[in-house]
């Protein structure tokens, strides 16, 4: 059980936290999760760990390649890219080609460029647009909703 009576959920508690600075706010709350991480796992991590971990992992959605500042993210149906273009001329030379979870953009800026975006979820094999407008080219690919698990066995090597 969660031991909620530690938190001071009170009239008061929206007038301490707008006084807190942020330093304070900081040690208030890895003070609270120092106080409900059970005794036996206190010598394990330090709650600043615990946030840490949540910070390098967290989803960074743009993503750049190389002289291509391209952004990636993902709605409930699709993903989309978004890729500035300096020249609409590279429109006529560019090749988009995507697997299901890549796509890949050839001849820009130069011909013998490559760029590889990675994809924040995995998508369908059919289904994909792109449209350029404003000086951006938006890619629209339908995510892949994959539902196929396979078992692992795990064996005791005594």
């Amino acid at each position: 059980m969660f031991p909620w009576n530690i938190f001071p959920f009170n009239k008061d508690m929206k007038e301490s936290m707008q006084k807190m600075k942020p330093g304070e706010i900081d040690k208030y709350v890895q003070d609270i999760i120092g106080k409900a991480m059970p005794d036996n796992m206190r010598g394990m991590m330090n709650p600043t760990d615990f946030f840490n971990g949540f910070q390098s992992s967290a989803p960074s959605h743009p993503s750049s390649t190389g002289s291509l500042n391209s952004s990636a993210f993902e709605t409930h149906d699709y993903v989309f890219v978004r890729i500035p273009i300096k020249d609409e001329e590279w429109l006529k030379k560019l090749r988009l080609y995507h697997t299901s979870n890549q796509l890949i953009l050839e001849h820009i800026p130069e011909q013998d460029d490559k760029h590889t975006i990675t994809l924040p979820a995995i998508v369908k094999k059919k289904g994909a647009a792109a449209n350029y407008k404003d000086g951006v080219l938006e890619v629209k690919i339908p995510k892949n909703i994959d539902m196929q698990y396979s078992q692992i066995d795990v064996t005791e090597i005594m």
